[in-house]
Order: C-alpha cells, then structure tokens, then sequence
C-alpha cells in the first residue's frame, strides 16, 4: 500500500513546439506564458482546426504515444511527411521548489508503411539557471520519468487532465474501484 503525503504538485505548460504531428505540417509554437498571463486561456476553433492535435502534442511528448492513435502512435505523423517531431516545456512546482523541464520526441516513419513508426529521440532534460541537465534518453526512460514526476500514469493523465472527446463515458463506465483508484493516484 503507498504512503500517502500532503505534497502540493502543480504543473504549468510553458512552451509547445509541434512539427508533422496529425494536421500540423509546418513547425508550430505555441508560447503558453504569452496565453496564460491572466492563469487562463482556452484552445478554440471550428471541427478540424488541430485542437485535440494540440492535446495530443503535449500527451505524445509526455509519455510517447497518443489516446486516439491505434497502439499509441499509428497514424500520428502527417500524410505528407516522413517524420513529426513534438517539444513540450513545462513547470513542476513541488512543495514550493519549481524546476523546469523539457521533454522531446521524435518519430519516423516505418519504410514502406503508411502508419507506422518508430521512434528516432526522446530525451527529457531539466532546464537550470546554469544550463541544460540531460536527464534520460531512451524512451523507455523518458515515459517512466514524467510518470514518476507527474504522479501520473499516461491513462490517468489522459483520463484525468486531457478527457479526450468521448472518453468522459469511458470514465463513468469504469467500476467503482478502478475509478477510486484512479482518483487516489491523481488526488
């Protein structure tokens, strides 16, 4: 049975940087610091514009595959590229320590396939006020990492902070332990 603490976890996205991921062909920045000046800002847009791809972007950074992609990453990288490249940069402030992070991965795409691929880099750095601190490099790694400093595993995450369209039913179809479970681990 886990130890239970009081830590306070907040995390903040700082900076998004999406490349051949779904719709997004060109290199897209997305500087949250600049939206979320007020502590608020909304993703909008009409039917096919990118926003679940947004989400999507930060989620396959994070933990290297994506909710609504058939085995987390078939069919992610844009019809007319061979490779899609997401950077995530984001804030983890714990019991009143704040660092800095980013995470990058990359995939390309599988010779003679249409949808699948393989992963080429994944890195998770932390960003200091002396430099850059290369934290792990294996993909592997690099999911387990962000799950050990989110406290959060890639379902509860998506369950929980992405709720991709749709998924709202799958919660409330889970039975009441696994959704106890799964809220314990998140609160």
């Amino acid at each position: 049975m886990k130890k239970w603490t009081r830590e306070v976890l907040q995390v903040r996205p700082k900076l998004l940087e999406i490349e051949g991921l779904q719709s997004f062909r060109e290199l897209q920045r997305i500087d949250f610091d600049t939206l979320g000046q007020t502590g608020l800002f909304g993703i909008f847009g009409p039917t096919g514009s990118g926003k679940s791809t947004v989400l999507d972007a930060i989620t396959f950074a994070l933990y290297g595959k994506v909710k609504r992609a058939d085995r987390g990453t078939q069919g992610i990288i844009n019809a007319n590229l061979n490779q899609t490249r997401v950077s995530f940069t984001f804030e983890l402030l714990r019991d009143g320590t704040r660092k800095t992070y980013r995470v990058e991965r990359e995939y390309k795409r599988k010779k003679n396939t249409a949808n699948s691929c393989l992963p080429r880099v994944a890195r998770l750095i932390e960003i200091t006020d002396v430099g850059e601190i290369p934290l792990c490099d294996k993909a592997s790694e690099v999911s387990s990492s962000i799950e050990e400093l989110l406290g959060l595993s890639h379902d509860d995450f998506t369950r929980a902070v992405v709720l991709p369209q749709n998924s709202f039913q799958e919660f409330l179809l889970l039975d009441n332990a696994q959704k106890r479970s799964m809220l314990e681990r998140i609160f």
